[in-house]
């Protein structure tokens, strides 16, 4: 669904994406893992287009889409949320949602003055979907709820329900268990999952929490100094010398400590 060539993102001398080059399978969830440093933020930056690259090439679905801006990306089905949620906390969750849709009538002035009618219609249908929404997300209590008022682990359900209000193909989560309790945690992996197996949502995830990496993903990626360094199940990349080198610097005879990481 998504190949990757020989991307490079470079910030002076600094080589932050160094020649990266993966494929992420339609209906796959991937883990994307690697030490502090190693260009997965940046990788992600650059393919959702909130980077624009030195050099190499994107496709997704065999278009060319390097460096294409987020507000189009978002219109052919990729998105990406972010470390830190980005709510409009003033507003309500169910509000946050209704948001999401381009395009809606009632952004038009000549449409709040003659088609009325219209954006009522619109704005029922929306609010039908942000309630189906937060159903499915099992947050239907926090629906009213200012999103600034919410937990952190509900604001990351709610970046997640943002990318169900539109029809998105593909979804790029970068560490979407920072800063989350264990509870909300498996929630939020259970809602991933569902939206995989039940609406044929792709993922990719960066997390270092490798329980939840194990408990979601297949393939799992590991990127060190800018690049691909290994791939396969977790287990695989746990027992890659390689990986854990760039762990820890210190070969197998530190494994034990890669597995709790």
């Amino acid at each position: 669904m998504i190949v990757v060539e020989d991307l490079h993102k470079h910030f002076g001398g600094f080589h932050a994406v160094d020649g990266a080059s993966l494929e992420i399978a339609k209906g796959s969830i991937t883990g994307l893992i690697g030490p502090n440093g190693a260009g997965k933020t940046t990788l992600f930056n650059v393919i959702a287009g909130v980077l624009q690259p030195t050099s190499g090439r994107v496709t997704m679905d065999g278009e060319d889409i390097t460096g294409l801006p987020p507000h189009e990306l978002f219109h052919k089905g990729l998105l990406r949320t972010f470390q830190i949620a980005h709510e409009f906390s003033t507003m309500t969750c169910r509000e946050n949602l209704m948001m999401v849709p381009a395009n809606q009538s009632g952004e038009s002035l000549w449409n709040t003055w003659f088609g009325r009618k219209r954006i009522a219609d619109e704005e029922r249908a929306l609010r039908a979907k942000a309630d189906e929404v937060l159903e499915f997300l099992t947050i239907s209590h926090i629906a009213d709820l200012k999103a600034g008022e919410i937990s952190g682990g509900q604001k990351k359900l709610l970046e997640l329900g943002r990318t169900m209000m539109v029809d998105a193909k593909i979804v790029f989560l970068d560490e979407v268990g920072a800063g989350v309790n264990r509870t909300l945690l498996y929630t939020i992996a259970d809602a991933i999952k569902r939206l995989n197996e039940e609406r044929g949502y792709t993922f990719v995830v960066i997390e270092h929490d490798m329980e939840f990496i194990g408990r979601l993903c297949d393939p799992v990626i590991c990127m060190a100094e800018g690049k691909k360094l290994a791939e396969g199940t977790l287990d695989e990349i746990k027992a890659n010398e390689q990986v854990i080198e760039a762990y820890l610097g210190t070969g197998l005879k530190n494994k034990d400590k890669l597995e709790q990481a």
